[in-house]
């Protein structure tokens, strides 16, 4: 069974989409199978479109780049610039000041080890018995008897001042 079937040809030479500048070319297909079509060709054979005057204009002027904002870009480029040295200095300064405050923690947990060692040396030398036996028998002193300690309550204040006997 023979099918007809229509095929347009563009003309190059025209440029025209008109369907008058279109020639037929009658082919017959043989068989059942539908042939494929060559859509790249077709793609490629579609008119292009043609710029109006304004619309080069638009496009030329968009390529240009006028002084003002030339001059404009190379003010907004100097700030970006100084505001990221800035940031930059900042930055260094602060890594700076936390290494200092590393180096005097360091110190300080030092110096405390240090206290607390002199300090348990100390307590350590320390003989409660020697210091007893030199108050009672060389300062005369004695142990506190039963009339002799008298207790206050205090409100609130952190010593008590006693005026009178």
């Amino acid at each position: 069974m023979a099918r007809y079937q229509n095929v347009y040809q563009y003309s190059r030479r025209t440029g025209s989409t008109d369907a008058s500048r279109y020639g037929r070319q009658n082919q017959y297909i043989y068989g059942s199978t539908v042939p494929k079509q060559d859509i790249g060709r077709q793609l490629e054979e579609q008119p292009r479109k043609r710029l109006s005057n304004e619309a080069r204009k638009n496009r030329d002027k968009a390529h240009h780049m006028s002084l003002g904002y030339v001059l404009f870009l190379a003010a907004a480029l100097c700030c970006a610039g100084l505001i990221l040295i800035n940031y930059i200095q900042l930055q260094s300064s602060l890594t700076n000041m936390s290494e200092t405050l590393t180096a005097k923690e360091r110190e300080l947990n030092t110096l405390r080890v240090d206290n607390d060692e002199t300090l348990n040396r100390i307590n350590s030398s320390i003989d409660m018995e020697e210091i007893k036996r030199i108050a009672i028998g060389e300062l005369g002193m004695t142990y506190a008897k039963e009339g002799q300690i008298e207790t206050y309550t205090t409100e609130g204040n952190d010593y008590l001042r006693r005026i009178a006997d």
